[in-house]
């Protein structure tokens, strides 16, 4: 909690300080205005009180009224600006700092918990601070204060009040150590239910397709059940909380005046106003001391649920990403679109066995490099070492003659073009998707023209309503697979790296689109060094070099007919894709 506090400005730490100022003024407005009731109660039934000074100390009183009145907006208002503005910070920040993670830090924490981090857990730390500052700062100053005002006063029902009071102090007990630990567990079990959730929205096609509903319900049902009966068992406590206050509140007034009889009754016929208005301030002490009581036992509930938030929150502030940027922004001189593996290894977080080993190759400037094997081989770990979405265990990646490690985040990318397996577009319209990353280029309508046209998307962009503006929804829904795909295609290509990356991205295109994109690829882009994870022989036989890797291996380095000679593992894939005839003419 200490480091989310440390986000708050000292303009902020500045209205805190005066909201307890404000917060202490309200208290003594509230209670003077007690005090003066016991003076318009002797005025009212004594014998020597006149309208004008009961008018006089009504007056009063509705100051002291609309005084608290404006000091609890005050208050409302500070808590609202603090508790937003911090909310903004960290949301901010939550934000950033996952831009800035890699692959490893995102699986650590899970998408989903992620999520949840940024939007419920800021909100619980947000709503401590909007009631704690109006709750959590009353609460105490109130009992402490009305609790001195009354020390004087009669011990009999000073002994009914610590009665009272062992009563409350013994309920907040029960609550601390039964509800919180159930408020505790609501995050992670949130989590849970969010990550039951998102998989079942982005797997809704397969489920469907598998007549997996049923299964999935149970899986949702599990999470659903876990966290509902958490809030039950404390929500339970809390629902029995008010009640039992009630209670002790009644029967603290009760006792109040039950005592208060006999000590009027007791007391000299002069002397029973004074008496009874006494008793009249001490019931109105009293039950501010309560309402301390309860309201201090809402923020007891609070705090705990917060607290956790907070660390939470924390724990990703205080991740260090493991990739981090160097200072180098340019390759060495006279080298460009080079790409070398040096002996490199690679092992996945907490894994068994490496993914990669001893891989070594050289992807010169326009060359077409392609790779593949088998499901597992380590085809698509091979190139995201290269944007480091991951950083090799052994070894070292160079880029235009430079380790991938030593340049600085956005040097690195800028040469590199990367269209992932899997097509991600981006709610706007197709010219802001293309552009991503690079709006506002000179001759930008034309460029995004020619990058459609290079990706063979033309030819459906022009028949959409606005072509290029054409309405694009939120993870390119109104678009098939195929038009996605080519649309990533064209992004990459509107860059202009100087190295592109096709993590097997043209398995969802047909034949001939796979065959006319590559020839324009290869027509257009002379000089851009392209490189091709892909499961098709027909994809990849045209490239300069194929590298096929079996078991994370380096098997054989070669061109479509060299390897078709030289290597297994190359003649057996391509045999389950190529007629005899085929391989014959290769």
């Amino acid at each position: 909690m200490i480091k989310i506090w440390k986000e708050l400005t000292v303009k902020e730490w500045l209205l805190f300080a005066l909201s307890i100022g404000i917060v202490a003024l309200q208290v003594w407005a509230e209670l003077e205005l007690i005090e003066r009731m016991q003076d318009v109660t002797i005025l009212v039934t004594g014998a020597g009180g006149t309208i004008s000074e009961i008018l006089k100390a009504g007056g009063k009183m509705l100051l002291l009224a609309f005084a608290g009145v404006l000091c609890s907006i005050a208050v409302g208002y500070a808590a609202a600006v603090i508790g937003t503005n911090l909310s903004y910070k960290l949301r901010d920040k939550l934000f950033m700092k996952v831009q800035r993670f890699s692959m490893e830090e995102i699986n650590r924490f899970s998408t989903a918990s992620l999520i949840t981090r940024s939007t419920n857990d800021v909100g619980q730390v947000q709503m401590l601070i909007a009631m704690g500052m109006q709750v959590a700062l009353r609460a105490p100053i109130m009992a402490i204060w009305a609790i001195t005002k009354i020390s004087g006063k009669s011990w009999q029902w000073s002994v009914s009040m610590i009665v009272a009071i062992v009563a409350l102090c013994f309920l907040l007990a029960a609550v601390f150590f039964i509800a919180v630990p159930r408020f505790k567990k609501i995050q992670a079990l949130t989590d849970d239910i969010n990550g039951r959730m998102r998989e079942n929205l982005t797997g809704l096609r397969v489920v469907r397709a598998y007549n997996a509903e049923a299964f999935q319900e149970a899986k949702f049902e599990k999470a659903n059940k876990a966290l509902a009966a958490n809030n039950l068992v404390a929500h339970r406590v809390m629902a029995a909380m008010a009640p039992i206050m009630t209670g002790i509140m009644s029967g603290l007034s009760l006792s109040i005046y039950w005592i208060g009889i006999y000590l009027i009754n007791a007391t000299a016929a002069a002397e029973k106003a004074i008496r009874y208005s006494e008793m009249v301030v001490f019931s109105s002490y009293a039950m501010q001391i309560v309402m301390s009581f309860m309201m201090m036992s809402f923020v007891f509930i609070m705090f705990p649920r917060a607290l956790v938030a907070a660390r939470r929150i924390a724990d990703v502030l205080s991740t260090d990403p493991k990739i981090k940027g160097g200072n180098v922004k340019e390759g060495l001189s006279g080298v460009s679109g080079e790409v070398i593996f040096d002996d490199v290894s690679f092992r996945y977080p907490d894994a068994e066995s490496p993914v990669l080993e001893h891989v070594s190759f050289q992807a010169s400037k326009g060359e077409t490099v392609a790779f593949i094997g088998s499901t597992g081989s380590g085809k698509s770990t091979v190139i995201n070492l290269i944007p480091r979405f991951y950083d090799a265990t052994e070894g070292a990646v160079y880029v235009d003659g430079v380790n991938v490690k030593e340049y600085e985040s956005a040097a690195l990318t800028k040469k590199i073009g990367y269209v992932s397996q899997r097509a991600v577009l981006f709610s706007g319209d197709i010219k802001s998707n293309v552009t991503y990353g690079n709006e506002g280029r000179e001759g930008e309508k034309e460029g995004v023209l020619q990058a459609l046209e290079i990706a063979s998307a033309a030819s459906f962009v022009s028949d959409k309503e606005g072509q290029e503006n054409a309405f694009v929804a939120r993870g390119g829904a109104n678009f098939s697979g195929g038009q996605k795909q080519r649309l990533s295609i064209a992004r990459a290509i509107y860059k202009k790296p100087e190295i592109l990356i096709f993590d097997d991205s043209f398995s969802a295109l047909d034949y001939k689109t796979d065959k006319e994109l590559r020839a324009a690829l290869k027509k257009e882009l002379k000089g851009v060094t392209v490189l091709i994870v892909a499961q098709r022989i027909g994809t990849i036989k045209d490239a300069d070099k194929i590298v096929v890797l079996d078991e994370g291996k380096v098997s054989a380095i070669g061109t479509h007919k060299e390897l078709l000679s030289s290597s297994e593992v190359y003649r057996e894939i391509a045999s389950s894709q190529l007629s005899e005839e085929e391989l014959k003419n290769a």
